[in-house]
C-alpha cells in the first residue's frame, strides 16, 4: 500500500495549538526535516518519497543502499502524513496534487484558507495529538487510521 493521497488537503489537526506555521527548531527531527524538504522543494516529493527521504537522512542510508532500504522501510506499515508533526503541532497543512506531490501551507495564510475551501479537493484533518474520547476514527488512503502498508 501507499501513503500517497491524490487531490487532497490535510488540514492542521483539530487540537493543534499553533496559530501560524512554525518552523520546527530541533535539528534532525522528523518535523524539521519534513519542513525543510517541503519548503525547499514544494510539489517535488510524494508522501512515500518524503517519508523515506526523512528516514534515509536520519539513518544515514548511503545512496547505493537506498533501493533496498526503501523496500525494507515500506515492508512495514507506515503512518501517512495525517500523523506528521507539521500538521499535529506546527500549524502546516499539506496539499497533495493530482500527481500525489506534496507542498506545505502555513495555517495563517490566504493560500491555506483557499485550499481548505476548494470544492475539488478532498479535505481531511490531521490526526489529533491525543485521542479524544468518543470521536470516530478517520482513515488514511488505505482505509486505516494514519497507517498504510
Amino acid at each position: 500500500m501507499t501513503t500517497n493521497y491524490i487531490e487532497t488537503f490535510i488540514a492542521v489537526s483539530p487540537d493543534c495549538t499553533a496559530s501560524k506555521g512554525e518552523v520546527p527548531s530541533k535539528a534532525g527531527s522528523i518535523a524539521q526535516l519534513q519542513h525543510q524538504l517541503l519548503t525547499a522543494q514544494p510539489y517535488h516529493f510524494t508522501s512515500d518519497d518524503l517519508l523515506f527521504e526523512v528516514h534515509a537522512i536520519r539513518h544515514a542510508v548511503a545512496p547505493e543502499d537506498r533501493a533496498q532500504a526503501r523496500a525494507a522501510f515500506f515492508s512495514k506499515p507506515q503512518a501517512c502524513l495525517r500523523a506528521s508533526p507539521l500538521v499535529k503541532q506546527f500549524g502546516w497543512g499539506l496539499h497533495h496534487d493530482a500527481e500525489s506531490k506534496v507542498a506545505a501551507y502555513d495555517v495563517a495564510t490566504e493560500a491555506y484558507r483557499e485550499l481548505i475551501t476548494r470544492k475539488n479537493l478532498k479535505i481531511v484533518a490531521g490526526m489529533r495529538n491525543h485521542r479524544a474520547a468518543g470521536l470516530p476514527r478517520q482513515a488514511g488512503p488505505s482505509g486505516r487510521e494514519g497507517m498504510d502498508s
